[in-house]
């Protein structure tokens, strides 16, 4: 199939791609002929010289927001080394189907994929691996709640979880098909609103931020 090469490009040099991916947009293909549209074959369209895996990190296909792509294979790696590393800055905005009564806290709730109903991940406190996140309440917005999230650890639908479960906030994010009441892709109001990394070739501190579309 054709893929289209339409995609919001914040920042590219030699080395690397920043873009601002919309919701409902996959960010690496699927196995399927229909699911070859992602940000990383639009990337490579846009960027001939890419490798041919250039993603760092995925947001999930209903998440919106900033995406770091290594097109050089040593840039690649130093990127993949920063977030295995923990030591890229990663914030998030989310908006909440609910009220949240606390002003900010930190959730520290370990996860796991459940085996008999992929792609859920499931709250297991023996065999998931730690997942930690911090969040502070930013408003309330007809009933619900809008907050700012910061990632410790990059775990599966993370946020996702941490919002819906009872020991996390107990509010799934608004338009989550998954774990709230979402029922088509580009509903989940969860954007990635700022990234920080170490350039690979320049050793520079490069941030970006994007405004939430909701």
């Amino acid at each position: 199939m054709a893929i289209p090469e339409g995609l919001n490009v914040v920042y590219a040099d030699q080395k690397i791609v920043v873009v601002d991916k919309p919701s409902g947009l996959l960010s690496v293909p699927g196995r399927l002929p229909e699911n070859q549209d992602c940000v990383v074959n639009r990337v490579r369209a846009m960027f001939p010289q890419s490798r041919r895996f250039p993603a760092v990190h995925r947001l999930d296909m209903d998440t919106s927001g900033l995406m770091v792509l290594g097109i050089t294979t040593r840039a690649n790696r130093e990127l993949c080394t920063q977030f295995q590393q923990r030591e890229v800055g990663k914030r998030y905005i989310g908006v909440l189907d609910g009220l949240v009564a606390k002003d900010e806290g930190v959730i520290d709730l370990p996860l796991r994929m459940d085996m008999f109903n992929r792609p859920y991940q499931v709250y297991d406190p023996i065999h998931g691996k730690r997942a930690i996140t911090e969040w502070r309440r930013l408003g309330i917005e007809q009933g619900r709640t809008r907050v700012e999230f910061i990632l410790h650890t990059g775990r599966t639908h993370q946020l996702r979880v941490h919002s819906a479960h009872p020991l996390g906030l107990g509010c799934p994010l608004v338009g989550d098909r998954l774990y709230g009441s979402g029922t088509v892709p580009g509903q989940l109001k969860l954007h990635a609103c700022y990234l920080r990394f170490v350039h690979p070739k320049t050793k520079e501190v490069l941030e970006f931020i994007s405004e939430p579309p909701f």
